[in-house]
């Protein structure tokens, strides 16, 4: 289409331009400082995105669940790790089969996980290749000392099937040095008990401008900065130019002088608030506040504003949380150059 007037709203709309010059800029500092990038496709679920980031230069992706992997692959995408434990005989017989079509790698922080995952791989022609998840600080999973590292390093090494890929870790967000200092500690416990760490991958948007300051890890994780978000405004990592995502919704109701209603509510723009106050920030009136969400409607907050919306405008929303935004819709809107495909979000729902 060549009319954003065919946009019907609630629409989430994707600037590519923006989104070109944020999977450039990333690349570029990761090429710098000789880190191996590999994007997150939770905030984007397109292959057609991540296959720009693999053009600008990234080694592979991140996906969460099977279900991501498996539309990526069918999609041409060779090289994915998934940076999730992954237990139950359905999903490992699903793992296996998503395995013989790319380079798949995978995470485990305890022996159950890795018993299932040698059960499956014990028969495969290709080993799989696994890497510890270590728990430097975020305290969500990961093991939580090296001698754990090693136990479970020595358990993947033996077994049939699996071959050790090395460590991961989801970091604590402004602790680089903590970070360093287990990985480093757990990657030489690795090479002192002869085991292989071929790899340490570490990631987070928040941290991907200090990525440097984790040497050991040579690999990084970023997801939500190939769009940005009010989220990391917020946090002094972009501007509003450098956010590729906006929520286009539409003035439906002027019911009094200091209140407005939009037609996006929770099913859009989500619930999320980061730290923050209101659920997004609008474009045209960045003094105006979104300040509670049912389902269907928005309510805006004029009180400390100038502007005067008249129903029917259309105005463009910042989401706190650009990833959650994504898996709400069947579709984004793809904008540039002046024109604007509808496309199709192949990976949003995939939560197994």
């Amino acid at each position: 289409m060549n009319s954003d007037q065919a946009i019907e709203t609630p629409a989430v709309v994707i600037d590519l331009a923006v989104a070109k010059k944020n999977i450039k800029r990333l690349q570029k500092h990761c090429d710098q400082h000789n880190i191996a990038l590999r994007p997150h496709i939770k905030t984007h679920k397109l292959p057609s995105m991540a296959k720009l980031q693999i053009a600008a230069g990234a080694v592979g992706i991140t996906c969460q669940k099977i279900g991501e992997a498996e539309i990526m692959a069918d999609a041409g995408i060779q090289d994915i790790l998934i940076s999730y434990n992954i237990l139950g005989a359905s999903k490992l017989a699903r793992l296996a089969n998503l395995a013989r079509r790319c380079n798949l790698s995978v995470v485990a922080d305890n022996a159950h996980v890795i018993e299932g995952l040698a059960r499956a791989f014990s028969q495969e022609d290709k080993p799989l290749k696994v890497l510890i998840e270590c728990d430097t600080g975020a305290g969500r999973c990961g093991v939580q000392s090296t001698d754990e590292v090693v136990d479970l390093a020595q358990k993947i090494h033996t077994s049939k099937g699996l071959t050790l890929g090395g460590l991961m870790t989801y970091p604590p967000m402004g602790k680089s040095q903590q970070v360093e200092s287990w990985l480093k500690e757990a990657k030489a416990a690795l090479l002192d008990n002869d085991l292989p760490c071929p790899k340490v991958s570490s990631g987070g948007t928040p941290n991907m401008w200090k990525s440097q300051e984790v040497p050991t890890a040579d690999e990084h994780r970023s997801g939500t900065y190939i769009y940005n978000d009010r989220s990391l405004i917020n946090a002094g990592l972009c501007g509003r130019d450098d956010c590729a995502l906006s929520v286009r919704v539409t003035i439906v109701s002027t019911p009094t002088a200091d209140r407005a209603i939009i037609d996006a509510g929770s099913k859009i723009l989500t619930s999320d608030l980061l730290g923050m106050e209101g659920f997004g920030l609008i474009k045209e009136a960045p003094d105006a506040q979104i300040a509670s969400l049912s389902e269907e409607h928005g309510i805006i907050d004029l009180s400390e504003s100038e502007w005067q919306p008249k129903v029917g405008d259309l105005i463009h929303i910042i989401p706190n949380h650009a990833c959650v935004v994504t898996n709400m819709v069947d579709h984004v809107y793809l904008a540039e150059n002046g024109k604007i495909e509808k496309t199709p979000v192949l990976a949003r729902g995939r939560v197994t």
